[in-house]
């Protein structure tokens, strides 16, 4: 499960709601790039960033601030309040919000949720925001008849990968989170569920933990410290046991060492004695292949498609282990190499010596 802490913005600064009252917005932090450095100082790999203004204007109001939180950090962003349209979901992620989040969208029109995943998949979440099971819209200014469980169902039905459920009576309360409606909809639904709303405490992250949710949400109790999100985080990764156990966190998990290309190179070295075997280049879908087989898949740049070492030749890699560099741009796979690693029967292709001192 990952943490997401949360920055709420009105007027340009960074506040917090009593369930999700306006009139209740209390300032908890000066500035708003500089919590967001504090969050990704801590460990955060994700944050949650509300437009509330732009919640009840129904456009985006804060978009210059989130955008300075863009530029001045490398913490992946998952944005909401005032996205109605398909042009506001490109604004945003076309400058690089990793996630977007469809709430009042999603609930009056659908189809522009369809549309929305089917140009940007994995991209779009929709938030589901229940008072007394009924789903809450217009920045939570009104309450709708619709079922918080019906909503979710139709969600995944078009597509909707990512669901953030939040129990508004719990909102800004840090009196836990409702762990009975969020089991039911996780159990309903395969969509991954962000839990958001009373999240205060490591106890509350053992809790939703050990419901099998996607991650939690936490704002509150960050500013008031009364969570700790540099040991919430590291709560989070021991309880996992430091695996990524879905196909999701897998994905957000790699996204940060594609952030400067598509392409990775892979240096892949022998296990057993060091030797460095060869070079050669991932993306996306075949470093998630290395991790769901075992064994080394890679990207031809030259044919411009994925391959499998020694698919054809039987000269399979089975991994031990992948580690990253110091600036996450370069990896290094260590195998144990069956035969030869490079196509002229070499054991290694570097064999041509050019120096020896």
């Amino acid at each position: 499960m990952i943490i997401l802490p949360a920055i709420d913005l009105k007027d340009g600064m960074c506040v917090r709601l009593f369930q999700g009252d306006y009139a209740t917005a209390e300032q908890v932090a000066e500035d708003p790039v500089q919590t967001a450095q504090s969050f990704e100082a801590d460990g955060a790999r994700w944050m949650h960033i509300v437009d509330l203004d732009g919640a009840k204007a129904r456009r985006p109001v804060n978009d210059g601030t989130i955008f300075s939180i863009r530029d001045n950090t490398s913490i992946h962003m998952e944005v909401g309040g005032g996205i109605r349209d398909m042009g506001t979901v490109e604004y945003y992620l076309s400058r690089g919000v990793s996630r977007v989040i469809l709430g009042s969208a999603a609930l009056q029109s659908p189809d522009f949720v369809r549309e929305a995943v089917k140009k940007y998949g994995k991209k779009i979440a929709v938030g589901i925001d229940a008072l007394n099971g009924k789903v809450a819209a217009e920045g939570w200014t009104a309450q709708s008849e619709v079922d918080y469980l019906e909503m979710a169902k139709h969600m995944e039905s078009i597509g909707v990968r990512y669901l953030i459920v939040t129990d508004i009576s719990k909102d800004g309360t840090m009196s836990g989170p409702n762990l009975v409606m969020l089991d039911k909809i996780n159990r309903t639904v395969g969509c991954s569920i962000i839990a958001s709303g009373g999240v205060s405490s490591i106890k509350d992250i053992v809790d939703l933990n050990a419901l099998g949710l996607y991650g939690a949400i936490a704002g509150k109790s960050i500013y008031t410290k009364a969570l700790d999100l540099r040991s919430a985080v590291t709560a989070c990764q021991r309880l996992s046991g430091n695996k990524l156990k879905t196909k999701a966190e897998v994905e957000d998990h790699l996204e940060r060492y594609f952030l400067k290309s598509e392409l990775i190179p892979a240096i892949v070295q022998e296990a057993a004695t060091g030797e460095v075997l060869m070079l050669a280049y991932m993306n996306r879908e075949s470093m998630i292949k290395t991790i769901e087989t075992g064994y080394t898949w890679f990207y031809s740049r030259s044919r411009q498609t994925l391959w499998n070492k020694g698919a054809t030749s039987g000269h399979t890699q089975k991994v031990v282990s992948i580690a990253a560099d110091c600036d996450d741009d370069t990896l290094l796979v260590k195998v144990v190499q069956n035969g030869p690693a490079c196509h002229t029967g070499s054991h290694s292709c570097f064999y041509k010596e050019i120096v020896k001192n």
